[in-house]
């Protein structure tokens, strides 16, 4: 990595009990990690009765998006389509997730391990793999991850606070470049900058959610870190104030990890790219599946319409099954592309960004309880 790294802000300080700043050691005010917690790994608890909803609800979505939906626009099933597409497309798409996967991965060493020689190339590889296994496979917008990859991250040895506040510097960088192309591509399509054209709801309409969502987080970056304290001490006591500090603590923490993130930037760490990575070899496979059945729309028009389906992901579904897909294909038929081939093209992109890190997610995330247990065992004491 070029340049030294800069330390994380400072988050609020941990309270006890009694509301008072509880003392830190020299570790957790230098931002070295520490000894790792002893907390168990994060499970989902799966009950028979939402197991079979689950099962029933995502089964039903596929079955409707690739048998009922390509004969409601008048053409033959979509596995038939899919099975006789340009193989070497689709080999190619294979290809430039992984390498999407690799960039994610690049992203997690400059921002989430660095300095943490206990998180090697394969821990890095483990932690993102089952995050990224668990974001698709549940909803919540990724929650699922993120919880996984914090208990990694503290049971590496990283302090809490620390590991909050590279968490979300890992995701300012990452959405940063998601909310800035929506708006440099969202406005150079309307104007004509960018080839494409488009209408005025799919263009200048997510150029402005993008705009201030990124004004937003500038402004918590000027929240002090010990904003919380300030509001704790004005507010007395009461459901109210716990509500304001609640949301003093979180618009404190998160300035942390702004400011972080910004810090970053300016250290120019070339592995800073790889949140670029991860978004334009997706994108990228999502021209391939334009590719393999046919003519892919102008590139501006890909790269909008993947980022408008990709805000499904906020709905409350499994991995944004039928919210993500139905938002692209529903974008690209605004742009005018023929509505067969984006069901065909979008649905071919899903197989390889949902369902290919599952499999590979899954053996992930045993290999992840493994190392964690050496991570333990190395550090229990030995006695002779």
């Amino acid at each position: 990595m070029a340049g030294d790294a800069p330390k994380e802000q400072r988050a609020p300080e941990p309270t006890s009990s009694a509301g008072l700043a509880a003392p830190a050691s020299d570790a957790e005010e230098s931002g070295r990690p520490v000894g790792p917690t002893t907390e168990e790994m994060p499970r989902v608890v799966v009950t028979r009765r939402r197991l079979l909803a689950s099962a029933l609800f995502v089964v039903s979505v596929i079955a409707f998006l690739y048998f009922v939906l390509p004969k409601l626009v008048g053409f033959k099933g979509t596995w038939d389509r899919i099975q006789h597409g340009d193989a070497w497309w689709l080999g190619l798409a294979a290809v430039l997730e992984v390498c999407s996967f690799g960039g994610y991965i690049v992203l997690f060493r400059a921002v989430l391990a660095r300095g943490v020689s206990r998180i090697d190339w394969r821990a890095s590889y483990e932690i993102t793999m089952s995050g990224l296994a668990a974001t698709r496979l549940f909803a919540a917008a990724g929650a699922g991850g993120i919880a996984l990859t914090a208990w990694a991250l503290r049971r590496a040895g990283i302090e809490p606070r620390v590991a909050a506040c590279r968490l979300i510097a890992f995701m300012v960088l990452l959405y940063a470049v998601y909310m800035a192309t929506l708006v440099i591509c969202g406005l150079g399509l309307y104007v004509g900058i960018i080839p494409g054209g488009g209408p005025f709801a799919i263009t200048v309409v997510p150029a402005i959610f993008g705009a201030i969502v990124i004004v937003v987080f500038l402004a918590i970056s000027l929240v002090p870190g010990n904003f919380e304290r300030f509001v704790r001490r004005s507010t007395g006591k009461g459901w109210l104030a716990k509500v304001a500090t609640w949301l003093a603590t979180a618009s404190a923490t998160t300035g942390s990890g702004v400011r972080t993130a910004i810090d970053l930037v300016r250290s120019r760490d070339p592995f800073l790219l790889g949140a670029v990575a991860w978004w334009g070899f997706d994108i990228a496979v999502l021209w391939a599946s334009f590719r393999a059945f046919g003519s892919a729309p102008p590139g501006g028009v890909i790269v909008m319409c993947y980022f408008v389906g990709m805000l499904g992901n906020t709905l409350p579904l499994p991995g944004g099954i039928g919210g993500v897909d139905g938002g692209m294909i529903g974008a690209f038929t605004a742009f005018g592309v023929h509505v067969q081939l984006a069901i065909v093209a979008v649905l071919a992109y899903r197989v390889f960004a949902f369902w290919l890190p599952t499999l590979p997610g899954a053996v992930a995330y045993l290999q992840l309880r493994r190392t964690v247990q050496r991570w333990r065992a190395a550090r229990a004491p030995s006695y002779t």
